[in-house]
């Protein structure tokens, strides 16, 4: 009698505590997210959250972060945004809208303990995923020991002239991360040593294109695009880790103030954020070639280190750097690099 007792007690206590889905099913309405995620990590999201989230309408805009700022800016001079929520590249932009009264506050009260990346106290934004800026080659035509092994010599080996690339800094905001990193490091010489090195400047596609036909020698791209190319193309190409550290960009997710919000749907905002920072949510990102954002998440993308490992090298972003001295630095990246040309 004792034993039928708990097990009914068990199922009482049960019972009477909803399930994620019974409260996602209750959520409504619509919620538009602006992010730079690739489109393949878009196109998983969006599948999962549709069973995630049945009876919620979630649409993703795509967009580079230089992309997205431009569009933003022209977005906030009408005192309302088009979006519900944003999943940017890096943190430096959530400082500026942050600081613009721009975002929601949403408190995940064991943050703490759940991230090893930096988040806002306030609740303003967290890290989602993270990208790995390195260097890659093509181990068919080149051996390491022909290549840099740090970002310093990317810049400043001259029998690379004119054989090396990167992206552009006003359009990619982990570029931008990138060059604020290795500028606060090297300082601006940096970027005249990249100018006289003749660097070229385009996408990641293109210049990993360059890497299989021996155009380029060496490119500083991110981590995840030769990680894809590896799983999904069965390609040799593969990454430098940088003996002067990895850079590394935690992207972050913010939602928009209720009264300044395409949708004003908060609740599903803060749903759609706790899935983010999920089990579930954090497997998409791994999946998405990403490192995690979890403590204890011990997987790591294809191919790739040891996440913890990579965090005692990283470089490190001055995040209110970026964000304040954006102009100077992309004025100064221009002048060195592009204009110089």
């Amino acid at each position: 009698m004792k034993r039928l007792l708990a097990i009914l007690l068990c199922l009482t206590m049960l019972l009477a505590i909803p399930s994620a889905l019974a409260v996602n099913e209750e959520l409504t309405g619509k919620v538009v997210i602006y992010t730079s995620m690739y489109q393949f990590v878009i196109d998983m999201m969006d599948e999962a959250m549709a069973k995630e989230f049945p009876n919620l309408d979630v649409e993703f805009f795509y967009g580079g972060t230089g992309a997205l700022q431009q569009k933003l800016a022209g977005e906030t001079q009408t005192g309302k945004l088009g979006c519900d929520m944003m999943l940017v590249a890096e943190p430096a932009y959530s400082l500026e809208l942050k600081e613009g009264d721009w975002l929601h506050s949403y408190v995940i009260e064991n943050a703490q303990d759940m991230l090893r990346f930096p988040y806002d106290e306030e609740g303003y934004w967290y890290p989602v995923r993270v990208c790995n800026m390195v260097l890659a080659y093509n181990p068919e035509l080149y051996t390491p020991e022909e290549l840099p092994k740090t970002f310093e010599e990317f810049a400043y080996d001259e029998s690379l002239k004119g054989q090396i690339s990167m992206g552009n800094p006003l359009t990619s905001g982990t570029t931008m991360a990138g060059i604020a990193a290795l500028s606060d490091l090297y300082g601006y010489e940096f970027f005249e040593a990249l100018g006289k090195n003749n660097v070229m400047i385009e996408s990641g596609s293109t210049a990993l294109t360059k890497l299989e036909t021996g155009e380029c020698k060496v490119i500083m791209i991110l981590e995840e695009s030769v990680l894809k190319k590896r799983a999904e193309d069965g390609s040799k190409l593969a990454c430098i880790y940088p003996e002067d550290g990895v850079i590394l960009i935690p992207s972050t997710v913010m939602t928009v103030a209720a009264d300044r919000s395409a949708n004003m749907n908060i609740q599903a905002c803060e749903a759609i954020t706790d899935w983010l920072l999920s089990q579930e949510g954090q497997q998409f990102v791994i999946e998405g070639y990403m490192h995690s954002v979890f403590s204890g998440m011990e997987e790591a993308p294809f191919d790739s280190i040891d996440t913890n490992g990579l965090i005692e090298s990283d470089i490190g972003v001055d995040w209110v750097r970026c964000y304040t001295m954006r102009d100077e630095i992309q004025t100064a990246f221009q002048q060195n690099v592009t204009i110089s040309k």
